[in-house]
């Protein structure tokens, strides 16, 4: 007995060093741990799932060893009646195994798995119902038809009532797994909200623990982005205006599930937008992008993008926060393509809606570089940069086809490609025959000048606008 258990020990301990874990693999030591599943000793036989389950967690290839050798069914068959250390470490074995792929999660469920940890859960031990939870969690999170089968086990009202436990490390995974059932479909989101979790959920946004906090949110989120009836319940749990405080967060990752969950609510209707504006939602995540960089500034930018897509109001509103400069300043300072392509994005819908509009992000001085941005060639084969060519390029249009700003608009006249150079011409056509001024400024800065360098079409759109310029003019200057 004490040979067995100092074996057992030994492989679990070695199990945990990665440089060990080739030698025990050529030594054939799942079959070995396998029979001492089936001692008489409970020591033993909690030990060996340990190292099992340790081994299990290295690689894929370890995790199907321990499918193929059949250890799933005679680790689980015997679940409720063993004591609760074997518990967590089989829970930890079929958390291992899950993790790796949806094939491997499959096998736990077609071993009986999900049935004994559903037992897991109603167990008194804070530890065994986290370990439960950590199993549910990576086989939930792979695809629908898992987070269907973890349902259907009936791990749902158990995991609501995880999260009203005491202890922060069992509420953490809990809320978790409830995350990761809610993000596939409306249906499984839905499911968890009928179990009551949204209340709970909202009611930990203030916990001073920040990992907690962020299962929190990502939840609130994966909920709400399913659409307006969901987004419209979590509102409904008073989540404004305390989840306006994770913005301010020293946490980073508090800080973007917190903007995240807000973006996902703000996207869906023009009604939970203003809402957000009138609980000073705008204002605070603009404030977050300013103070962060990279990654984090991302649902910001996106929400601001959603909230001023709505109507002209929002968008002004947006305008009127002061939203304008941390775009732009996120066009310049960030050096990932989807970032400057979500922020041209989100100048693009603040400036598409009235000339009024345009020339607030057009006197931002952003046009110059959402047109450097275009133009840019440097990484045209990468799929990133070619994506965000092409939102800087749409974000352009739709400033460009409300834009009377002329300040702004002159300089791009001596860059802009052809397609883009239409819209700027344009504009020009609009403006000049009714503004004085702007006619001889035009004609000062070089403008006219480098309209008579076009060549375009005869008959063609960009003719008629230059005609229009020309005939603003007397003919000896225009020669």
């Amino acid at each position: 007995q004490r040979a067995r258990t100092q074996f057992a020990q030994a492989v679990a301990d070695l199990a945990a060093r990665p440089q060990s874990i080739e030698t025990l693999q050529s030594a054939g030591v799942v079959s070995l741990l396998r029979l001492l599943l089936l001692d008489v000793v409970p020591t033993v036989r909690q030990t060996a799932a340990l190292g099992l389950g340790r081994l299990a967690d290295y690689s894929v290839d370890l995790a199907e060893a321990v499918v193929k050798a059949g250890i799933l069914p005679q680790l689980v068959c015997s679940l409720p009646e063993e004591n609760r250390y074997y518990k967590k470490s089989a829970a930890f074995v079929l958390r291992a195994v899950a993790k790796h792929s949806p094939q491997l999660a499959q096998a736990i469920v077609q071993c009986g798995a999900l049935e004994m940890l559903v037992i897991c859960l109603e167990d008194f031990d804070p530890g065994v119902k986290e370990g439960a939870s950590w199993a549910f969690d990576y086989i939930a999170r792979h695809n629908p038809e898992l987070s269907q089968a973890v349902v259907d086990a009936g791990a749902v009202p158990l995991l609501v009532l995880c999260i009203q436990e005491p202890e922060i490390a069992l509420k953490r995974i809990a809320a978790s797994t409830l995350s990761d059932i809610s993000k596939h479909s409306p249906e499984l989101a839905q499911t968890v909200v009928d179990a009551g979790a949204i209340f709970f959920l909202a009611q930990m946004i203030p916990n001073p623990d920040a990992k907690l906090k962020r299962q929190v949110l990502s939840a609130l989120s994966q909920i709400a982005k399913h659409s307006v009836d969901l987004s419209e319940l979590v509102v409904e749990a008073e989540i404004f205006p305390v989840v306006l405080t994770c913005l301010k967060d020293s946490d980073e990752y508090v800080k973007k599930n917190g903007a995240t969950l807000i973006r996902e609510i703000a996207k869906h209707s023009p009604e939970l937008s203003q809402l957000i504006v009138n609980s000073g939602g705008v204002a605070a995540v603009i404030d977050c992008i300013g103070s962060c960089r990279g990654t984090v500034r991302l649902p910001g930018i996106m929400m601001l993008g959603y909230v001023a897509a709505h109507s002209e109001n929002l968008s002004m509103a947006v305008i009127v926060s002061k939203g304008i400069p941390p775009l732009c300043a996120c066009l310049i300072e960030e050096h990932e393509d989807h970032i400057k392509a979500a922020a041209a994005w989100a100048l693009g819908q603040i400036g598409r809606h009235t000339a009024e509009h345009a020339r607030h992000v057009a006197a931002a001085n952003v046009l110059p570089t959402l047109l450097d941005i275009y133009v840019d060639t440097r990484s045209s084969e990468d799929l990133k940069m070619k994506a965000s060519i092409f939102v800087a390029k749409k974000a352009l249009k739709n400033v460009l086809q409300k834009c009377t700003y002329l300040p702004a608009l002159e300089p791009l006249l001596h860059d802009a490609p052809p397609n883009i150079m239409k819209h700027i011409i344009g504009q020009f056509s609009k403006v000049l025959p009714h503004d004085s001024k702007a006619r001889r400024l035009f004609v000062t800065t070089g403008g006219l000048k480098k309209v008579q360098e076009i060549k375009a079409e005869p008959g063609s759109l960009l003719q008629e606008y230059i005609n229009a310029i020309n005939n603003c003019y007397p003919e000896e200057i225009v020669r």
